[in-house]
């Protein structure tokens, strides 16, 4: 469905991110994958990936800094030969109350997780218009729509994620490039393993589906949000999060 695409996606080397560079890769799509700083991870996911006979090679840059989108985006065309595609998935947590959280783990994450987004859509855009094409999805979260205690950092950097979303939707529309956002709810990682019972019964109480997605269901929504099937759909948040914020 994808083949002779060519993608990048941001935070890839593990959980929702690694799931969408091998979901675009089962799909045919050349992918680079950008990481912080485990390069054993990466080459673990760009492993992982060879059996689908695609380009997936994986760079190492700060999201949080636009010369490193620059640079992600110059050796993207370098190396594939050209961009279809942007999935803006990097993002950290650094959770605590209002009152105790630090001012520096609030600037951490609120550029980690939306300064992000606007450095790697601002540096594919300008390719993106020329080619008067393209697909470009935002992962935000469930809590962006509901809020969540401990996590005002993380909730407000998600919820501007959605802003961007919609704001760069308008802007970029005229020139056949969508862009949507991905709202997932809990989703099994390795956070949600070392949960004990009593906790992840907490956490399915709240979902209506009563269930914990996963990663690669996740992947399979970007999937289709990048493909050609999805091309008529744009500015859109799709609560991927069994029914929590209905």
């Amino acid at each position: 469905m994808l083949k002779g695409k060519r993608a990048i996606v941001t935070g890839g080397t593990r959980g929702i991110g690694k799931a969408i560079v091998l979901e675009l890769a089962s799909k045919g799509c050349d992918v680079v994958f950008t990481f912080q700083s485990s390069v054993e991870a990466a080459k673990l996911v760009e492993n992982e990936a060879e059996k689908y006979g695609v380009k997936i090679l994986g760079l190492q840059a700060d999201a949080s800094k636009y010369a490193e989108a620059e640079k992600t985006v110059n050796f993207t065309l370098e190396k594939l030969g050209g961009l279809d595609i942007l999935v803006n998935n990097a993002g950290i947590t650094k959770d605590n109350l209002l009152i105790r959280m630090s001012e520096e783990d609030f600037d951490k994450v609120i550029s980690a997780n939306l300064k992000s987004v606007f450095n790697y859509t601002k540096a594919v855009a300008k390719h993106m218009i020329g080619q008067r094409t393209g697909r470009i999805v935002n992962i935000s979260s469930v809590v962006a729509i509901i809020g969540n205690p401990g996590q005002a950092n993380y909730v407000a950097s998600k919820a501007g994620v959605i802003g961007l979303t919609k704001s760069n939707a308008k802007e970029l529309a005229s020139r056949n490039i969508t862009v949507n956002a991905v709202a997932p709810g809990f989703i099994l990682s390795d956070m949600t393993e070392k949960l004990n019972d009593k906790q992840k019964e907490a956490i399915i109480s709240t979902i209506p589906l009563k269930r914990i997605g996963t990663a690669e269901n996740v992947a399979k929504v970007v999937s289709f949000l990048v493909s050609p099937d999805a091309g008529y759909l744009t500015g859109q948040v799709i609560s991927f999060d069994g029914g929590m914020a209905m």
